[in-house]
């Protein structure tokens, strides 16, 4: 799987062959320091720029671009060499833009010399630098990493190097920027073009979120339909008002075209690269639309701060022209949105159809032929997420299993509208039920008998809610009832954790006491606190903490304020679960690029028995594999 890499963040390499993938949407300079132990570069021939691209295991692109391939052989390095440093400069005078905050982030790929990508990372957070450490691979004990830096320099490549080698710093930089513009590798067609002042030459920013490892170029011929693959080699129509621009030609979207060893490992990194493409084309929309709006602001006041124009004819046809640009730049940024979008679109209509049916949502006919799996997946859909840009536009939201963390369905009023429209007894009921629906695909995505369920209901509120799963006989008792039935449960868990954590400090799995289930366990808690003590608060607390490492899973349905009583002490119990929310709720934030997104919850259709065949298929699976 691929490393998606934040700031300081560090993975290893698998190779010492490798090829690091920038794209930033407009013309940058590659190139490459080799430092010692401590990061410091002994000279200029220890540097690869444009004037001098090949150095001892690595070579730099001879030119600015707006994509670059730097080839890396980090065991034809001196031995000398411990460090090696990419670096990303703007070039000055190549028309784009004069620092990395008015741009697009910089996202970098580390490959292995099969072309699968080993790790990735989107350079943000940068502001008024020009120059920027990008990542650095680095020796450790013999062992090559990779580490995520985004260092930025306000001083440019000039200060860059300052840091890493001490003599004629300046020069380096300069000769290394003299690359002749002729041979820089043209930009993609421009998001923002920007109309600069009459005073001073015009230049043009552009903003590209593509992500480099799903450029149409690159995907490979659409195989033969089968049941691997949507059978379609159609692009469904975009949605009406859609710009797609007739000149570009784009390929028929497939399922299951990204990397992976099985079906289901290239739908979920599909998946989520659509995830990351409509991340990427609403922030670069966003940056966009932030940019006219700048630029307007900024022109107005030019006009208001000039005597001369701040009245009459000129000042009308200052304000005229400004917002006329202003137009136009939004106009531009909508169209590009607009085309990224449609082919997204088009994407989730082939792709959502052939999603197995741990991905696939309720609606899907997959769960007709539902059987109960001989490996779990690598992932549940637990929902799905939009932007409010394109609200029906939705990107499954798949969760790894098994799960890291436990989950929590927040029955409280929340803070949205569709949320405001219901009374307190209709959230709690559509809280629980939205828990039912998650604890049913989370059987289903497990082999027979693979998951042990345990249910909490100390006050019985919940039974026509559980129905499904008490009457089709896939819990490992009735649901608790009282103080007396969550004590007892909550026990038997806790020793369990200590029993496993024990053994796999001791490395002593096998002597584990006889008949001792080795299925994952999952405790379904309704009502909370009501039955809970302090003892039993603790436990909990211990089971959200220590249960997922040792496969003992928690799964709470429960309202916030109702445990306001305890005050502090169960805040880290509620930071420590993954919060879902049985109505549309924007409140799951990426900090990739700092959107919002909305979250939306599974739902069975009115009407329909899926659940109850499904949750009757683990029954009868879990009857034969002990049978």
């Amino acid at each position: 799987m691929t490393a998606e890499l934040v700031r300081g963040q560090n993975h290893p390499l698998p190779d010492t062959r490798l090829e690091l993938r920038v794209s930033a949407g407009h013309p940058v300079v590659a190139g490459a320091t080799l430092g010692d132990e401590r990061g410091l570069v002994a000279g200029a021939e220890w540097i690869a720029h444009p004037g001098a691209p090949v150095r001892p295991g690595v070579e730099v692109p001879a030119a600015p671009a707006a994509e670059h391939r730097v080839a890396v052989d980090l065991a034809a390095l001196p031995e000398t060499v411990h460090r090696l440093s990419l670096l990303l400069a703007l070039p000055p005078g190549a028309g784009g833009p004069a620092r990395f905050g008015t741009a697009a982030a910089p996202f970098v790929t580390v490959a292995d010399p099969t072309g699968a990508a080993v790790a990735t990372y989107t350079i943000t957070g940068l502001d008024r630098e020009s120059a920027v450490v990008a990542l650095e691979l680095y020796r450790r004990q013999g062992a090559w990493k990779v580490r995520a830096v985004g260092q930025g320099y306000e001083g440019g490549l000039a200060e860059l190097l300052a840091d890493q080698v001490a003599s004629a710093a300046a020069e380096l930089a300069a000769g290394r920027l003299d690359a002749p513009a002729a041979a820089s590798v043209p930009s993609p067609p421009p998001l923002v073009p920007e109309t600069a002042p009459a005073d001073s030459a015009s230049s043009t920013t552009t903003i590209s979120y593509a992500h480099p490892s799903r450029r149409p170029a690159a995907r490979p011929a659409a195989p033969a339909p089968g049941p691997d693959t949507a059978g379609t080699g159609a692009v469904p129509s975009p949605p009406a008002g859609a710009a797609v621009p007739p000149q570009e030609s784009r390929p028929a979207p497939v399922a299951g075209d990204a990397t992976g060893w099985t079906m289901d490992e290239r739908l979920y990194n599909q998946v989520w690269g659509m995830f990351e493409d409509l991340a990427r084309s609403v922030a670069a929309y966003r940056s966009a639309r932030d940019f006219a709006d700048h630029r307007l602001d900024r022109a107005v006041d030019q006009v208001l701060a000039d005597p001369s124009t701040r009245v009459g004819g000129a000042g009308d046809a200052a304000r005229a022209a400004a917002r006329a640009t202003h137009e136009e730049l939004m106009g531009r940024a909508q169209e590009v949105l607009d085309r990224d979008l449609a082919q997204l679109a088009a994407e989730s209509e082939v792709v959502e159809p052939a999603l197995p049916v741990a991905y696939a949502r309720w609606d899907n006919p997959a769960w007709h032929a539902y059987r109960a799996p001989e490996e779990p997946p690598m992932a549940v859909r637990l929902g799905d997420l939009h932007l409010p840009e394109r609200g029906d536009l939705r990107i499954p939201f798949l969760v790894r299993l098994p799960l890291e963390r436990g989950l929590w369905v927040d029955s409280g009023p929340g803070r949205t509208s569709a949320a405001g429209l219901l009374d307190e007894t209709e959230l709690r009921r559509l809280a629980l039920d939205s828990a039912v629906a998650h604890t049913a695909r989370l059987l289903a995505a497990h082999p027979a008998g693979a998951l042990t369920v345990h249910v909490l209901d100390p006050a019985g509120g919940g039974a026509a809610a559980f129905a499904p799963l008490v009457e089709t006989g896939v819990l490992a008792a009735p649901p608790a009832r009282g103080a007396a039935g969550v004590t007892a449960v909550l026990a038997q868990l806790t020793e369990r954790v200590d029993l496993l954590q024990m053994a796999v400090r001791g490395d002593a799995s096998e002597d584990l006491p006889p008949g001792f289930d080795p299925a994952r366990q999952l405790l379904v808690v309704h009502d909370f606190p009501h039955g809970f003590d302090d003892r039993a608060v603790t436990r909990l607390r211990y089971l959200a903490d220590e249960g997922p490492s040792v496969g003992v899973h928690l799964l709470m349905v429960a309202d916030r304020a109702d445990a306001s009583a305890y005050g502090p002490v169960l805040d880290p119990l509620w930071r420590s679960l993954l919060r879902l929310t049985p109505v549309p709720d924007d409140h799951l934030a990426d900090p990739w690029v700092g959107h919002a997104w909305t979250y939306e919850p599974p739902t069975v259709p009115p009407g329909s028995a899926v659940l109850w065949q499904v949750l009757g298929q683990v029954a009868e699976a879990r009857r034969r594999n002990h049978g």
